[in-house]
C-alpha cells in the first residue's frame, strides 16, 4: 500500500479544475492511426476494440495494454488517443475497448454498460489471451472505465483468494484515472453546485443516446429483425415508463438499474462501487486522483487504511476529472500511466 500527495503540478493558466477537466475536449488532436477490431460475444451482441502502435507480435517485451474509456466516452476520447500515442512511442501495442454501443454503431441487445460491467471485459479478456498467449497484458480506464476495471481486479482477486491457480489477470499492472470509487456519491454530487453543469451534460447525451438506440432497434424490428424486435420491446417499455429523466440518479433509477438486473439505482451502486473492493485488488493497481475534481467529491475517495497492500493511491490537490495538464508538459498523465505500466520494478 502506498499513498502520496501533491504529485502533480498544474500551469498558473490551468490550475482551476474546470480548466483541467475541460481542456482535452477543446484542444485539437493530431491524426492517429487505429485498427479495428469486431468481437463477437457469446450472448450474440458485440465490442468493437481499436488497436493502436505495433502489430501484437511486434508489441516489446510482448506487452499488450487495454484501454477502458469513461461515460459517453469511445476509442475516440482524446485521452484514450493521448495514451496510445505515448504508448506507441515505446514501441508498445495497445487496444482500446469501446462498451456496448459506444463505436459509433448501435448494439444489437438491449442491454448497454454501466460502472460494474465486468463480465464485458472478461469475455474480451479471455477472447484476447486466447489470440496472444504469450503476452502479458496490462490495463489502463478512465472514471467509469476505471470502475469497471477495478471491479473487475477485486473479482479476479477474490477468485484468486479461493483457488491455487494464479489467474493471469492477477499478476498484471493497471492504472485507474479519476475513479468514481463511491457511486452514490458521485452520482449525488452532480445534482448541485458547479458539477451539476457535469450532470446535466451527461444526462442529456444518455437520453440522446437511449432515444436514439430505441428508435433504431424498432426501424430493424419493423423490417423483420427478431432480435431487434426483443430489444426495442424492453428499452420502449422502460422508456414509457421513465419519468423526468434530468439528473444522473434518476436515469439510473429507472433505465440503467432495471435494465441491468438492479432493483433500483441505490441497488446498482452500492454493487457496483469501486471502493468497497479495493483490499480484494491482488494486481499492482495505481490510482490517479485529484482532490478538485468536479465529478468526485472528497467523501468518495479511499483512505490509506481502504487500500490493499499491491495499491498505490496518488492524490493531488489539482487535475480536475482525467484532466492533469501539466506545467510544460500536456502529456504529464500518459507518461506517469506509461512509466507505471512499463516498469520492470
Amino acid at each position: 500500500m502506498s499513498y502520496s500527495t501533491n504529485i502533480f503540478k498544474p500551469p498558473l493558466l490551468a490550475s482551476n479544475a474546470h480548466a483541467q477537466t475541460l481542456w482535452r475536449r477543446f484542444t485539437p488532436l493530431a491524426v492517429f492511426e487505429q485498427f479495428r477490431e469486431r468481437i463477437e460475444l457469446a450472448d450474440g451482441d458485440f465490442i468493437d476494440i481499436d488497436w493502436a502502435g505495433p502489430a501484437p507480435s511486434d508489441s516489446s517485451r510482448h506487452r499488450i495494454v487495454v484501454l477502458l474509456h469513461g461515460l459517453c466516452g469511445s476509442s475516440q476520447s482524446p485521452y484514450i488517443i493521448e495514451l496510445q500515442r505515448e504508448l506507441a512511442l515505446s514501441s508498445v501495442a495497445s487496444v482500446a475497448l469501446n462498451f456496448r454501443g459506444c463505436s459509433g454503431e448501435f448494439n444489437r441487445l438491449a442491454r448497454a454498460y454501466h460502472s460494474g460491467v465486468t463480465e464485458d471485459l472478461d469475455e474480451v479478456f479471455n477472447i484476447l489471451q486466447e489470440q496472444y498467449p504469450a503476452h502479458h497484458f496490462l490495463f489502463a480506464g478512465y472514471s467509469l472505465g476505471a470502475s469497471v476495471l477495478l471491479n473487475w481486479l477485486a473479482e479476479k482477486g477474490e477468485q484468486e483468494s479461493h483457488s491455487t491457480a494464479v489467474p493471469a489477470a492477477s499478476t498484471c499492472r493497471a492504472v485507474a484515472v479519476s475513479t468514481p470509487f463511491q457511486l452514490a456519491d458521485c452520482s449525488r454530487a452532480m445534482l448541485g453546485g458547479t458539477s451539476a453543469f457535469y450532470g446535466d451534460y451527461f444526462v442529456k447525451l444518455l437520453n440522446r443516446d437511449f432515444i436514439n438506440k430505441v428508435e433504431h432497434l424498432e426501424t430493424l424490428a419493423s423490417l423483420g429483425n427478431p432480435l431487434a424486435f426483443d430489444a426495442a420491446t424492453t428499452l420502449r417499455g422502460l422508456l414509457n415508463n421513465a419519468v423526468d429523466l434530468t439528473s444522473i440518479w434518476r436515469f439510473d433509477d429507472q433505465l440503467t438499474a432495471p435494465l441491468h438486473g438492479f432493483a433500483n439505482a441505490d441497488d446498482y451502486y452500492a454493487r457496483c462501487s469501486s471502493g468497497p473492493k479495493l483490499k480484494r485488488i491482488n494486481a499492482r493497481t495505481l490510482l490517479i486522483q485529484s482532490a478538485d475534481d468536479p465529478l468526485i467529491p472528497p467523501a468518495a475517495l479511499p483512505s490509506p487504511e481502504d487500500l490493499g497492500s499491491a495499491t498505490e493511491l496518488q492524490l493531488s490537490d489539482r487535475g480536475g476529472h482525467v484532466g492533469f495538464i501539466a506545467r510544460g508538459n500536456r502529456a504529464w498523465l500518459e507518461q506517469q500511466i506509461a512509466r507505471f505500466l512499463l516498469s520492470s520494478d
